[in-house]
């Protein structure tokens, strides 16, 4: 059967005029020999017909075909490649506008064979128009003439068409301009000039065109208001750790693209469907967390290891979270002495013992565990009460009355019952549970009643007590909303929150903290703690509330609490806490 006869519908065709042509399918052509393959897209007149869709794969075109080398005027006849080498007189713009509407008609409802049939390539163009029926399966594909084209000459004749394609899943329609041109054949037809570019015009030399799935999405988790958190960097590895909540997946996006070709990236030329990655809201804030970024590196300066936790004592939500250097995060993984900032659970349970905040806890120069134990500032004060032993920090005050009125054991179920510190807490990403364990002698007993010792603690932990004395209530942190929290198993008495929070006022005020909290107006608390590091430099600790918001610091290495930890915990407070 010769292939140069009339295509079924032929006969019909001139009663249409520039109608929608739908089209949908998809097929693999076969390779040919060589090892060649060739893709082709098209687009065209206004006819509708609908084919079913295949699956997606690449063919490539060859460069000879790609670059339409060869001159026009193939016969149409069944294997028929070679061009006439004297063509006839080229076509007149009647003919050629005739032509390309057939083709395009032909094309438009899925008759490749007949399509193929009207150009001087036949098999090359079936070849093509078969792939990209494969290769780019629609739901309807649409073909509207739009008259003569700008690249046509004299010899060829072009005509323009646009393209609207339409895919299952996607929002809108892949539209598209795109041209052909008409040569004369050897047996004196109309025909289309065969090329690549019919299809699409980005599709040159070695290119295919495809619907290909595009790379998965990284999930990009944003502070609690949306606003990115990339670039903080206490955050780069902190990022990567929070995964999608359950049952939240990933959206494998599609999109058609042309790709191949001698140094060319692939290219987009429509996304069907964009990928998408369930957006995890942490509780961070992304303006706290750059002041708490700021203060951090100004206090490590000089390479001193320094940390800084911000938590909302009303909801336990963690708003900011800094550490310095980079890599292991000390702010929630780390752990260490606490300092004088453990008397606010050492207060608490002195408190529940019977001890008054007006309790006369005399402050002695020097004390014994049977260890001597010294304060910060030398002297004797025996009138000092256990509100002023909290004020100056007096460390033989505390450590005196503690081993009188504490059983050991006492200060670490305190700290868990009422504070929940020792719990299994999971915040979002792995941290480190507070150490508090029991003393085996008067010395070890001692030394955890101020901080010191085998107490292990870190600035997510230390900013929960504060939290915790100021809402009177403890609420586990986390850094996102669908965490696991933990309950304590009891409750701060209410008596002993109120006494704390004025023994945290007066130290905020009129003691050692009243430095660094110099200015802040409102609710606000707080409590220093310097740490003995065996010789070395001092650490320096700072706990502090203000309003809604509670702030832990630390700086190995910074001195005395109110230096260093205080003077960052205070930037934070300013910037974020209300009073």
């Amino acid at each position: 059967m010769r292939e140069d006869r009339e295509p079924d519908g032929y006969a019909g065709y001139a009663e249409l005029d520039d109608h929608d042509v739908e089209f949908e399918e998809e097929a693999q052509a076969p390779r040919r020999s060589g090892g060649r393959r060739a893709v082709l897209v098209a687009v065209g007149g206004v006819f509708a017909a609908l084919l079913a869709v295949g699956g997606y794969g690449a063919y490539t075109i060859v460069n000879a075909v790609s670059n339409g080398s060869g001159s026009p005027g193939g016969s149409g006849g069944r294997g028929s490649e070679t061009a006439a080498k004297a063509p006839q007189e080229p076509p007149t713009a009647q003919q050629a506008e005739a032509a390309g509407k057939e083709f395009l008609a032909a094309w438009g409802r899925g008759d490749v064979t007949a399509a193929s049939a009207l150009t001087d390539r036949p098999e090359t163009a079936r070849a093509a128009l078969t792939a990209f029926r494969e290769n780019v399966p629609t739901r309807s594909f649409a073909l509207t003439g739009t008259g003569p084209a700008a690249s046509g000459t004299p010899a060829e004749p072009a005509l323009g068409f646009r393209v609207k394609a339409e895919f299952e899943g996607a929002t809108g329609a892949w539209e598209y301009d795109s041209a052909l041109s008409v040569v004369r054949a050897q047996d004196g037809r109309a025909v289309v000039h065969w090329v690549p570019t019919v299809i699409h015009p980005q599709l040159g030399p070695g290119r295919t065109i495809a619907v290909k799935a595009l790379p998965d999405p990284v999930s990009k988790p944003a502070d609690r208001n949306g606003k990115p958190l990339e670039g903080f960097p206490s955050l780069s590895a902190v990022l990567p750790q929070i995964a999608p909540a359950d049952g939240a997946a990933v959206v494998t996006g599609r999109a058609v693209t042309v790709s191949g070709g001698s140094g060319k990236e692939p290219e987009q030329l429509f996304v069907l469907t964009p990928p998408s990655a369930p957006q995890v809201k942490l509780t961070l804030d992304a303006d706290l967390q750059q002041v708490a970024e700021e203060a951090v590196k100004q206090q490590s300066a000089g390479g001193k290891p320094a940390s800084l936790v911000a938590v909302q004592p009303s909801t336990g939500n963690i708003l900011a979270m800094a550490y310095s250097p980079s890599g292991f995060n000390r702010a929630v993984a780390g752990g260490q002495p606490p300092g004088s900032t453990m008397k606010v659970i050492t207060s608490a349970a002195l408190l529940e013992a019977g001890v008054t905040p007006d309790t006369v806890v005399p402050c002695k120069d020097t004390t014994y565990s049977p260890r001597p134990w010294h304060n910060d500032d030398p002297g004797d004060f025996p009138a000092y009460t256990l509100t002023d032993d909290f004020t100056h920090s007096c460390n033989t005050g505390f450590i005196d009355k503690g081993l009188e009125k504490l059983q050991p054991g006492t200060l670490a179920t305190v700290a868990r019952e009422q504070f929940g510190l020792g719990l299994e807490w999971h915040i979002g990403i792995p941290s480190r549970d507070a150490t508090i364990p029991l003393p085996g002698t008067k010395d070890e007993a001692a030394a955890a009643y101020i901080g010191q010792g085998r107490v292990q603690v870190n600035s997510l932990l230390m900013a929960s007590v504060a939290a915790t004395v100021q809402s009177g209530t403890f609420r586990q942190p986390v850094l996102r909303e669908d965490a696991k929290r933990v309950s304590a198993p009891g409750k701060l008495p209410a008596d002993v929150a109120r006494n704390l929070r004025a023994m945290m006022a007066k130290t905020a005020t009129q003691g050692t903290a009243r430095a660094p909290m110099s200015g802040l107006s409102g609710q606000i608390g707080a409590k220093t703690g310097t740490v003995e590091a065996g010789g070395q430099a001092t650490n320096s600790w700072f706990i502090a509330y203000r309003g809604d918001l509670a702030v832990a610091a630390e700086v190995e290495g910074g001195g005395h609490g109110n230096s260093a930890a205080g003077v960052a915990a205070a930037q934070v407070l300013k910037a974020g806490g209300k009073g």
